[in-house]
């Protein structure tokens, strides 16, 4: 039995799947992972893009950061990959109980998933840091400079920054999905950024399933390692 054999066998045999998911999954709608240092990168911006996407750097020099965040963050023309589309019809079914993702850029919804846990935020979403107006990710992309809210106050985006914490809630709901799932997918993450992949030490359930072109740098017993793009893995799956 080959390893898209036995991937179908399990989601088959499983009724509560999560999936956890991170840049991998984004990097195959064309959107860039901003640790890939490319020239172009190197050639733009002054600083390491750990520096410019910390929330003392926010706070001091808000121009540059959203220099920054809006040419590699916010690529708002991005579409779902089969992954997503994959990931959606799953739950529709009835199979998949929740997306845990590491992504900021809201392709699970737009493909037409319903429970997703944004561990890291949505570019979506974006508040005034004086009043608490909310603004779409198309008023801040637009905007000229830093984007201003009607009262004057500096717009934030509704993303953890480095030096933040991750949302509670969103923390809670997330190992919750994970405690109760009987299959879960890591897909598209080297499992590099914590404590968000410490999240999949609370997996008690049935198969652990890695799909990843690279190494993941946490050491996790799985049950089936898949090397390969997530997307085409995930659209060679038939939901039954």
């Amino acid at each position: 039995m080959d390893e898209i054999q036995r991937l179908q066998k399990m989601t088959e045999e499983s009724n509560r799947i999560v999936f956890f998911g991170g840049a991998g999954v984004s990097t195959e709608s064309n959107i860039p992972d901003f640790r890939s240092e490319d020239g172009l990168y190197n050639q733009k911006y002054k600083y390491p893009p750990e520096t410019i996407i910390s929330h003392s750097f926010f706070l001091r020099n808000p121009e540059e950061f959203y220099r920054f965040y809006k040419d590699r963050m916010m690529c708002l023309d991005a579409r779902p990959n089969p992954a997503h589309r994959k990931l959606a019809e799953l739950e529709a079914a009835g199979k998949l109980s929740a997306v845990v993702t590491q992504n900021i850029d809201g392709l699970h919804q737009k493909a037409g998933s319903k429970t997703v846990y944004e561990l890291h935020g949505s570019i979506h979403r974006n508040y005034c840091m004086k009043c608490g107006k909310f603004y779409d990710a198309s008023y801040v992309k637009e905007a000229v400079g830093i984007p201003r809210c009607t009262c004057g106050g500096m717009i934030k985006p509704d993303v953890v920054l480095y030096e933040e914490g991750l949302d509670m809630t969103t923390i809670q709901k997330s190992v919750e999905a994970i405690v109760n799932a009987d299959m879960l997918i890591i897909g598209g993450t080297s499992l590099v950024v914590y404590p968000a992949a410490g999240f999949i030490d609370y997996f008690r359930g049935k198969y652990l399933v890695v799909i990843n072109k690279a190494e993941t740098a946490k050491s996790v017993d799985a049950d089936l390692v898949i090397r390969k793009p997530i997307g085409k893995v995930m659209e060679q799956i038939h939901v039954l």
